[in-house]
C-alpha cells in the first residue's frame, strides 16, 4: 500500500505500508530466535541452581526473571538500539517508523514492546492478527498506541540506468515528438537497448531492424543524417525519459505547495 505522508516539514513523502504477510514471516522469524535464546537461557539457569542449590522460591523468582526478559526486555532492547529494525525485519526489509515517517524512540518501542506481551506472548499473537486485518496499515495494538506502523524498507532493485540523448542529437531532441510510442513498444526498444551489449551482433542487427522501423511510424521528425539505427532509439527513449521526468517533478512541486498550504 503506497501512502502519501507529509511530515513536519511538508515534505510529502511515498511510504509503502508492510501488509499482513511480511509482519506475520517477520514476527514468526523474531520469536523462534527469542525463544531459542530463551531455551538456552533457561537451561543455563537449571544448571545454575542445581550447582549451587538454590532454594525454590529463589529458582520460581529467577525464572520469572527470565520470561520477563524474553518478552519484554530483549525486544525492548533490540528494537530501540536498531531504531525499529530486528532480526526478523531485517530479513523481510521491514522497519518500524513514526506516524510522520520519522525514526521511533526508546518511548516508541517501549510502548510497542509493553503492549507485545499481551497481544503478541499471552495471546499468541491472535490479538495482533486481528487488529492488522482491519487496519489499512496492517498496524496492531501497539502501533496504534505508539504512533507508530511499519513500512517496507527495503529499496527494489533498480535497472542500470539508461544512456542521456546523444550529441549528435540534442538538436532534434527540442523539436522532436515522441510522445505518440505505445507502452508495450517503449518495453521493447528499452529492453533492447540493455541487452545490446551481450546480444549475438547479427540477433542484434535483425531485432534492431525490426525495432527501429516500428519506432519511426510514431517518432518525427526521423533520425538526423549520419545517425544509426541504435543510437537513434537511444536518443528517442533519452528523450522520453526526460520529458516523463519533469512531468512528474513538476507534479511533486505541485504536491509540496499544496502540503505546505496544509500546514499552514
Amino acid at each position: 500500500m503506497q501512502e502519501h505522508t507529509i511530515t513536519g516539514e511538508a515534505v510529502v513523502l511515498n511510504i509503502r505500508a508492510a501488509n499482513f504477510m511480511p509482519r506475520l514471516g517477520a514476527a514468526l522469524m523474531d520469536a523462534f530466535i527469542y525463544l531459542l535464546v530463551w531455551g538456552f537461557a533457561m537451561i543455563g539457569l537449571a544448571q545454575f541452581t542445581q550447582f549451587f542449590s538454590v532454594d525454590v522460591a529463589a529458582a520460581q523468582a529467577l525464572s520469572i526473571l527470565a520470561i520477563v526478559t524474553l518478552m519484554f526486555a530483549i525486544p525492548f532492547m533490540v528494537e530501540g538500539l536498531s531504531k525499529g529494525r530486528s532480526v526478523g525485519k531485517l530479513a523481510f526489509g521491514l522497519r518500524v517508523v513514526r506516524d510522520d515517517a520519522g525514526t521511533i524512540r526508546w518511548r516508541h518501542a517501549f510502548t510497542r514492546c509493553l503492549t507485545g506481551v499481551f497481544e503478541l506472548w499471552m495471546m499468541f499473537g491472535s490479538v495482533a492478527i486481528i487488529s492488522s486485518l482491519f487496519n489499512k496499515q496492517s498496524k496492531r495494538l501497539g502501533d496504534m498506541m505508539a504512533g507508530t506502523y511499519v513500512i517496507v524498507a527495503r529499496a527494489p532493485h533498480l535497472p542500470p540506468t539508461m544512456p542521456d540523448v546523444p550529441p549528435n542529437m540534442q538538436a532534434w531532441a527540442q523539436v522532436a515528438d515522441v510522445g505518440r510510442i505505445p507502452p508495450g513498444l517503449a518495453t521493447r526498444v528499452n529492453t533492447l537497448i540493455r541487452n545490446s551489449a551481450t546480444m549475438d551482433p547479427n540477433a542484434l542487427a535483425n531485432v534492431s531492424g525490426q525495432v527501429y522501423n516500428q519506432l519511426l511510424e510514431y517518432v518525427t521528425p526521423g533520425p538526423p543524417p549520419g545517425v544509426d539505427p541504435m543510437t537513434f532509439m537511444v536518443g528517442v527513449m533519452a528523450e522520453r525519459r526526460n520529458r516523463d521526468y519533469n512531468v512528474l517533478a513538476r507534479r511533486r512541486e505541485r504536491r509540496q505547495r499544496d502540503a505546505k498550504h496544509l500546514v499552514r
